[in-house]
């Protein structure tokens, strides 16, 4: 497995770190379970771990030296991937051959589509997130994704031998804004860890140790900080329901859990609009914890809000029904198939805080009905199990060995339809009113990363 950009030892929360991390602890350890060995590679960042961390039994996580060995913003790290594959190529000598290469997002996919060709073995590629849809979804004032992703993600997805979507929604992306062959795309949805996320002793027990009010009305949030998370939208919605109610202030309590993503830029921003709205005194600002940590907060909380603008999956709206707690959602991605609407939680058209305000409403005036969710959130998460994402998994791994010992060789005999677009078709609309000097440095960026890895390739 490569993920170059984080590594699945991060706390999930921070930085970069999310649920693709958690996808692939689980999913490493799961398919350990039925007697696969992985090996993760990512990249060193000097946080003074050996060069090979044993995760679970046959899962290691190797560090590479690419680049400085430092955290580097996610921009600069285009730059690194030549020297990643090289190190990777180098590390890989030792050992016996790999059967299969499974890159996770678009900056790995450029490792894979190396190395999977100088090891002649199936490229399997999960995109995690798309560059495109994300554009779609700007938040106000958030700056969209750069023609060099775009043009990165059509030339993984054009030469992996096999996509992994989440969902229905994820691969009717990839065939509709990519030209992804719906033939060579398999939907495996994520599981959730039951053993860590279940309702336990239940509500009481876990405000008792997280030191919360037993009466409170809690609505949770849980994320990295982030426009694209949409934690702006809770804090107007808080502020829409103390007007509608303004009684709930004295037992309205919304914890908002998570790191600050990427550079940070925009988390300042979150504690001045508290004050600025007046809801300071009932939000409360707490880092990302560890998973067990985490299970007791939507054990605590009465609902789970996740106002995402762009969600793959949101296996954070399957943690906390796994605990017991609803969820209040939007209706974007993949979180239609994460909640059931009406049963398990509530998915809402759009962001407006006035609807999220309305439903909070309604959810604290029916603790009944919302415990009717929980208990059905429950029973909707047993059935995502990572025991079955690792079957499928290992289907998809199968089904890629096949077609390469067919002789599928890759993007040279199987070009995504219409080929990959120029860069002026890519994103227009990311050129517009762009300074030349911006335009020519992702110009570079796309140029050099494309050369460097096709010369790793063809040596």
């Amino acid at each position: 497995m490569l993920s170059v950009h984080t590594s699945p030892l991060h706390q999930p929360g921070t930085g970069d770190a999310g649920g693709m991390n958690v996808y692939m602890v689980q999913l490493a350890r799961a398919l350990a379970a039925k007697g696969a060995e992985i090996d993760v590679f990512t990249r060193c960042r000097g946080e003074g771990l050996p060069a090979r961390v044993p995760l679970a039994d046959l899962v290691t996580v190797h560090h590479l030296h690419a680049g400085p060995c430092g955290p580097l913003a996610k921009e600069a790290l285009p730059g690194t991937l030549s020297a990643f594959s090289r190190d990777l190529l180098r590390a890989a000598e030792q050992r016996r051959p790999y059967d299969v290469v499974h890159s996770h997002y678009w900056l790995s996919g450029q490792v894979g589509r190396a190395v999977a060709g100088q090891w002649r073995v199936p490229l399997v590629h999960t995109m995690h997130t798309l560059g495109r849809v994300k554009n779609a979804s700007l938040a106000p004032g958030d700056s969209a994704e750069p023609a060099a992703r775009i043009l990165g993600e059509h030339q993984v997805i054009d030469a992996a031998d096999r996509l992994i979507a989440n969902t229905a929604d994820e691969a009717a992306a990839l065939h509709d804004l990519y030209g992804a062959e719906t033939t060579r795309t398999d939907i495996v949805r994520p599981g959730v860890d039951t053993e860590t996320f279940s309702p336990g002793a239940g509500r009481d027990v876990a405000r008792r140790r997280l030191g919360l009010p037993p009466d409170a009305f809690i609505p949770l949030f849980v994320g990295r900080i982030q426009p694209l998370k949409g934690p702006d939208v809770l804090i107007r919605a808080l502020a829409e329901l103390l007007d509608l109610a303004p009684e709930l202030r004295m037992r309205l309590l919304a914890p908002v859990i998570g790191g600050l993503s990427g550079s940070g830029t925009h988390a300042p921003g979150l504690p001045a609009l508290c004050r600025q709205l007046g809801v300071d005194d009932v939000v409360r600002m707490e880092p990302a914890v560890r998973q067990r940590v985490l299970a007791d907060w939507y054990r605590a909380a009465d609902v789970l809000v996740v106002p995402s603008r762009s969600e793959s999956f949101g296996l954070v709206a399957v943690e906390a029904q796994a605990c017991g707690t609803p969820v209040l959602a939007a209706r974007v991605g993949g979180l239609p198939t994460a909640v059931q609407d009406g049963r398990t939680g509530v998915l809402l058209d759009g962001h407006r805080p006035a609807d999220y305000a309305r439903s909070l409403l309604a959810l604290a005036r029916a603790p009944r009905r919302a415990r009717a969710m929980g208990w059905a959130g429950v029973r909707h998460a047993a059935g995502m199990a990572w025991e079955t994402a690792a079957d499928a998994t290992l289907a998809t791994y199968e089904r890629a060995a096949w077609t390469a010992r067919r002789g599928w060789a890759g993007a040279a005999a199987r070009p995504c339809p219409g080929g990959i677009p120029p860069l002026e078709v890519l994103d227009s609309r990311r050129f517009r009113g762009c300074s030349p000097k911006r335009r020519r440095a992702d110009e570079r960026t796309i140029n050099l990363v494309s050369s460097s890895i096709e010369r790793i390739a063809e040596n």
